[in-house]
């Protein structure tokens, strides 16, 4: 089954010919211009359209496709997700992980300790944090996603090796 990135939101429209604002969730909005095709999901119906022009406006993105030409067409588009799939997606750096496959991963310390798996993921404006838990009834243990701390990640085994700091079990 082929997997999808969520890259914007369809948050209304803009002007009478269609065009669809977008709030992009994207770190980088200007993969928009670099697209040919996107997917929208909405109501859980996912529908290719061809774009036709991207614009930028303030902190959000007017998008043309070739299929809509009708503001009233177009607002039934309205809190729609837009997608791209994985093979158009940008390519990781090294040590560089999606954020959705590190949630339910597995984490352990370096001397094999289950910590428990990664249920949240806080991004803040130096680094992200991970939320660990083992159960429900667990406290969370909150590890900061720096070197000092995550020592190893393994997509595929889906396990984490960290390096608790002190301080972190507080």
């Amino acid at each position: 089954m082929e997997q999808y990135f969520e890259i914007g939101k369809i948050t209304g429209t803009h002007g009478i010919r269609g065009t669809m604002r977008v709030f992009p969730t994207t770190e980088d909005p200007s993969r928009f211009a670099r697209l040919k095709e996107i997917i929208v999901e909405i109501r859980g119906e996912k529908q290719t359209f061809h774009i036709q022009k991207v614009a930028y406006q303030k902190n959000m993105i007017l998008l043309t496709v070739k299929e809509i030409t009708d503001i009233n067409v177009a607002e039934l588009y309205k809190n729609g997700r837009i997608l791209i799939p994985d093979a158009v997606a940008i390519p990781l750096e090294e040590n560089e992980y999606y954020t959705r496959d590190l949630y339910g991963m597995a984490v352990v310390t370096e001397e094999g300790e289950q910590l428990g798996e990664i249920v949240n993921i806080f991004e803040t404006g130096a680094n992200d944090v991970y939320v660990v838990k083992k159960s429900k009834e667990d406290k969370e243990l909150l590890l900061p996603a720096i070197k000092d701390c995550i020592k190893k990640v393994d997509v595929a085994e889906k396990r984490m090796v960290v390096h608790l700091l002190e301080g972190l079990r507080e």
